[in-house]
């Protein structure tokens, strides 16, 4: 087994209070980190050159789980929402649907209501893939109802994963040969042939990539480095840990709130989300810094992030 490098982080960078941080993105053109509170339908922004001070904060309609930057519009960015895909507007935060995700018949027996989008990435083609779940604020707890969607940059939308149950972090291989996919029930990390050119997973052929190794935890969000190591937040047990192209982990982050959601790499530090402590009775500790922001420099820059190719026609 490799040696594993210890970080351990005490403070929060930003003492935010979110329901569920989620979707922490770097957009590199104006240093600016941003990321959401699903829960309570907040879009957070930080200019990361000028510090915390920065940090605003936007109430939604609507929760939104995931966001991407779109090639050759930098005043936009794709997000997936409550009930599909959409677009807003960075300056003005006027938003719009550009794809629902139901079908009449699903709004009307009120599968619609009942989900929402979760976690989710662009890959190399620019298709935007973005899980959807059951939305915990609308049933008592998530089954296995949700589905993994990918949005063309023509705007076809396809369903190309059901059932799933929380769909979490997702990302390719630096040869972009391999898809990794997470269904946070599992407790694993699952790894598939994938095909760039015509966005197809050989789901036939999935293999454990990793496995959270602590007893009531499980993977959530997470980001890959330049190296093409991967940074996985581990729910329910206050650690971030970097994992090798193995499926080892060569690194450890301790934090001091249980529930980590999402890790994101901005320059050569690493941004972490949080959510609300989910028993406080039993972990009173971890309410302390619950649903804030954490980072820690971790010396490696991420992976180029992927652009969604919106048509100009769209």
């Amino acid at each position: 087994m490799p040696e594993i490098k210890r970080y351990k982080v005490t403070e929060p960078y930003l003492h935010v209070f979110c329901g569920l941080g989620e979707a922490p993105f770097w957009d590199e053109n104006t240093n600016t980190l941003r990321f959401v509170d699903i829960v309570k339908k907040h879009l957070h922004t930080v200019n990361l050159d000028e510090g915390p001070s920065s940090h605003k904060k936007v109430e939604l309609p609507i929760s939104i789980g995931t966001t991407a930057n779109i090639e050759g519009r930098e005043d936009e960015f794709v997000f997936g929402g409550k009930e599909g895909y959409g677009i807003m507007n960075k300056k003005t935060n006027e938003w719009r649907y550009l794809k629902k995700f139901w079908t009449d018949e699903e709004v009307q027996s009120g599968k619609a209501n009942r989900m929402r989008s979760n976690d989710g990435a662009v890959d190399v083609k620019g298709r935007y893939w973005v899980g959807t779940m059951d939305d915990p604020t609308v049933v008592d707890s998530p089954g296995p109802e949700g589905i993994v969607f990918r949005l063309d940059p023509d705007l076809s939308i396809h369903r190309v994963i059901e059932p799933v149950t929380i769909p979490n972090g997702t990302s390719w291989t630096l040869d972009n040969k391999t898809i990794y996919l997470t269904d946070s029930p599992s407790g694993e990390i699952t790894a598939y042939p994938y095909d760039p050119s015509t966005g197809k997973i050989d789901l036939s052929s999935g293999k454990p990539f990793f496995k959270c190794p602590i007893e009531g935890g499980v993977p959530d969000g997470h980001c890959q480095d330049a190296e093409g190591y991967f940074w996985v937040a581990l729910f329910g047990t206050g650690k971030v840990v970097r994992v090798n192209p193995q499926g080892e982990i060569v690194a450890e982050i301790e934090l001091p709130t249980r529930c980590v959601t999402c890790p994101g790499i901005c320059g050569d530090d690493l941004y972490i989300t949080s959510a609300e402590e989910e028993d406080p009775d039993k972990y009173p500790d971890s309410t302390k810094f619950q649903g804030a922001l954490f980072k820690v420099n971790i010396g490696v820059k991420g992976c180029p992030l992927n652009k969604f190719k919106l048509q100009a026609s769209t």
